[in-house]
């Protein structure tokens, strides 16, 4: 439980420092603003499937040009899994979740697996926005959780 905590401070952090990348290459890139909010979205939609609530609601793939909507979104992001991870025991990380994906197709996964989920899926996306930013010759932001761990 430990490591899941660190690693969901490590979210919490990454998504705050690519947000600033973006917001400081002033970028106009739709691509790079629909994967950032695709990465806000897809932790939402994880966490209503962690309160047993349905996903259906959220698009996952939208075209936006507002980063302080997602910044809004992370944030309300972030809160809501402090609140879900205060409650959960460590045995809570073994118990099965039934849920559907976007596209209506029924699962059962462990809230361990998903949480891991959130965590590594988050990253490979920034993963991509940097690159992007590196091809672009605009800062990279550091999101590696060695760099969140040395502070």
């Amino acid at each position: 439980m430990k490591t899941i905590k660190s690693m969901l401070n490590h979210l919490y952090w990454a998504d705050g420092r690519i947000l600033e990348a973006l917001q400081a290459s002033d970028t106009k890139d739709k691509e790079l603003l629909k994967l950032v909010r695709h990465i806000a979205v897809a932790e939402r939609v994880w966490l209503s499937r962690l309160q047993g609530q349905g996903s259906a609601q959220y698009s996952l793939w939208e075209d936006t040009e507002e980063l302080a909507a997602i910044r809004q979104m992370f944030e309300e992001n972030a809160e809501q899994y402090r609140i879900y991870i205060e409650g959960l025991e460590e045995s809570g990380l073994d118990k099965i979740i039934d849920y559907a994906s976007q596209s209506g197709v029924p699962f059962r996964t462990s809230v361990r697996d998903i949480l891991l989920q959130v965590l590594l899926h988050g990253q490979y996306h920034r993963g991509q926005i940097n690159r992007a930013l590196r091809m672009d010759s605009a800062e990279p932001a550091p999101v590696d959780y060695i760099t969140f761990a040395r502070l």
